[in-house]
């Protein structure tokens, strides 16, 4: 028996997918069709620097221009989307007179285009859907091209936006920015540098792990969760020690697009509410955050879901064949912890702090417990935390 209730007799539960995904080898040649199908005639094109500079941006518009497809583009993207950009992508959106949203990249792109759409749908600013369900109306037409194997942001009814004035990432959930059309193509994957990889891929185990602890936890989700963390144990190394390694490649795409489906309908936890404040505060990759936090959290959590944390030890690989529950459950946070060493993570939040150039301090700790404990994310979270553990995890992390 589960020590987290997940079969919600007398509830009705949800589940939200893209109507549309795709997933392989050469996907994304099917974006002018898919665009179409959708009466889309002439789509923004939401991506940032890195994107261009990779060539990745080209090999797209090369393929809507042998389509005729017309579009314009917003290339500005920070690692940590801001309110900002929200509004710079929607002032090309209007003046162009586009009529569609195609997103390409990782989670920041996609947050950026999830962004615009309520802004074309609904008005307003931004910082008015913050919450859950907050817009009225449906989106434009929306494509969204994924290009890392973690956030699966090209598949959630998340967005996540950084509130420059405030510096606390804003946590929007709402079934109505979920993509028409999700592509994950491993082509579009195989550029991508080492660091990148490891942080996206715990990016993607976070979500998995925190979604199959979660109190709103379901059979669906959890089928989606357990398969995901089998996936990352199996392929996430590989994929960081070769990035042509097209098998791994293909397998961290499937991997991180079952955690989003976990997540996107059982949702996140503490690592979440926690490394948004991070992100916030200091502008540092969310992929990275989360695997610092990731095993801290979940030794604070192993109390609350042991029989969980000991099949996710089995998932990673670890043999817990003997051990009592307490022993077996443990397993998973080392399990954990030796994944992120073995793919470079950095080993706290000061290295990586160090890492990045940022000036982290302790002294914030007080502000990001408070923005933390404000955030949805830790609503699903298997054990309670007062601001006293949100706290000394920090430290801990530190």
């Amino acid at each position: 028996m589960s020590d987290v209730k997940n079969l919600h007799i007398g509830q009705i539960t949800s589940f939200y997918i893209p109507p549309v995904t795709l997933v392989g080898s050469g996907s994304c040649k099917q974006i002018p069709d898919r665009l179409a199908c959708r009466d889309a005639k002439y789509p923004l094109i939401v991506t940032d620097q890195g994107i261009v500079a990779c060539g990745i941006l080209k090999t797209i518009t090369d393929i809507l221009d042998a389509a005729n497809v017309q579009y314009a583009i917003y290339d500005k993207i920070v690692p940590n989307p801001t309110d900002k950009n929200v509004e710079e992508a929607f002032a090309i959106y209007k003046e162009k007179g586009c009529d569609s949203l195609l997103t390409l990249g990782g989670g920041s792109s996609h947050d950026c285009g999830k962004g615009v759409g309520f802004l074309v749908a609904n008005g307003g600013k931004i910082h008015d859907y913050e919450g859950v369900d907050k817009s009225s109306n449906p989106f434009p037409p929306y494509v969204a091209v994924n290009t890392t194997a973690g956030t699966a942001s090209e598949m959630t009814r998340f967005c996540v936006i950084t509130d420059t004035s405030r510096k606390v990432k804003m946590a929007i959930v709402d079934w109505r920015c979920t993509p028409g059309v999700a592509i994950d193509d491993p082509d579009l994957m195989m550029g991508m540098p080492a660091g990148l990889t490891a942080a996206t891929g715990m990016d993607a185990l976070t979500h998995a792990v925190e979604a199959y602890v979660s109190i709103a936890a379901t059979p669906m989700t959890d089928a989606c969760a357990e398969k995901a963390i089998e996936y990352i144990a199996r392929f996430l190394r590989r994929a960081v020690a070769n990035g042509n390694d097209k098998e791994a490649r293909e397998g961290m795409c499937y991997a991180q697009y079952l955690a989003g489906m976990a997540f996107n309908n059982a949702s996140l936890g503490h690592v979440h509410a926690m490394a948004h404040q991070l992100g916030g505060f200091y502008d540092l990759p969310h992929g990275f955050c989360n695997a610092i936090l990731l095993p801290h959290v979940c030794e604070y959590n192993l109390i609350g879901a042991r029989r969980r944390f000991r099949r996710i030890a089995r998932l990673l690989g670890e043999n817990v064949d003997g051990l009592n529950l307490d022993d077996a459950a443990l397993a998973a946070v080392k399990a954990i912890k030796r994944l992120a060493s073995d793919v470079d993570i950095p080993s706290g939040i000061k290295a990586l702090g160090d890492m990045f150039g940022k000036n982290v301090s302790m002294d914030d700790i007080p502000t990001m417990v408070s923005n933390a404990q404000k955030d949805a994310c830790g609503l699903t979270n298997p054990r309670k935390m007062s601001d006293a553990a949100v706290a000394a995890i920090y430290r801990n992390a530190w």
